[in-house]
């Protein structure tokens, strides 16, 4: 279930806080958990053997193929989708003036690298054996970093988009978030930096990162129904009282 994303009300420091520790924390640990997990059972128990793939990106090179692909990676390194990120948070907080709204994106994509960088260092995975054409980073291959990023970044912006009240501006939008992420994973094994199990986990990181992100709040909702529903009962009885006071007759 996606969700409804955050109300519209200003959380207390309060809420924000049990937001934070009981819809962040946990199940980002929940993630954590199942990602280390995914990574034993992908290396050490079934050792999936992925060359076979590897390989084939790697014969499909073209000089054509080799630029947009550096792009399309570039996209995804680190203080590119950090500066990207914090663009978008502003013009968010800027058009809407709700900053629990507008830390969406920035709280994805920050969860989605307390799990990458500590998730990798515990799994410990190789890189391909294929002649890469990026440098490497001195993280380990599992799971994809930069199609993790992207995909908790871009898919925390194609959830925002959806309060875009201009149709067509928001689906160009979303289709353009949704297509990002996929073309890093493509990307990331084309350049010979990843096994594509390890990008399907960043897809899988990235999204949840998202998502979590995206329901940080979603208690708040709850309570401006309850807010409005007993504001609408109170109105009614005070309508219903109105007749017989202006009759001046009573009851009992």
């Amino acid at each position: 279930m996606i969700g409804h994303g955050p109300g519209t009300t200003a959380p207390t420091a309060r809420m924000a806080g049990r937001a934070l520790a009981t819809r962040v924390l946990v199940p980002t640990a929940a993630l954590w958990v199942a990602v280390v997990g995914a990574g034993f059972l992908v290396v050490d128990v079934l050792a999936l053997d992925e060359r076979a793939i590897n390989a084939a990106f790697e014969d499909a090179r073209t000089p054509a193929l080799n630029d947009v692909s550096a792009v399309v990676s570039r996209l995804g390194d680190t203080e590119v989708l950090i500066a990207t990120c914090l663009l978008v948070a502003a013009f968010i907080w800027w058009q809407s003036r709700q900053w629990w709204f507008a830390m969406v994106p920035v709280l994805a994509l920050g969860l989605q690298a307390l799990v990458f960088i500590t998730s990798s260092i515990v799994v410990g995975r190789s890189r391909p054996e294929v002649e890469p054409l990026s440098h490497a980073p001195p993280t380990s291959s599992f799971p994809s970093g930069h199609t993790g990023a992207t995909a908790a970044a871009y898919l925390a912006f194609a959830l925002c988009a959806t309060r875009i009240r201009h149709t067509g501006l928001r689906i160009t939008i979303q289709v353009l978030c949704v297509v990002m992420p996929i073309a890093m994973a493509v990307s990331r094994i084309y350049r010979g930096m990843h096994h594509p199990t390890d990008v399907i986990m960043g897809l899988i990181v990235g999204a949840t990162c998202a998502l979590i992100a995206w329901n940080w709040l979603p208690t708040r909702d709850a309570a401006e129904r309850v807010i409005e529903a007993t504001a609408a009962d109170d109105s009614a009885r005070a309508s219903a009282r109105m007749p017989s006071e202006r009759d001046g007759t009573t009851t009992g």
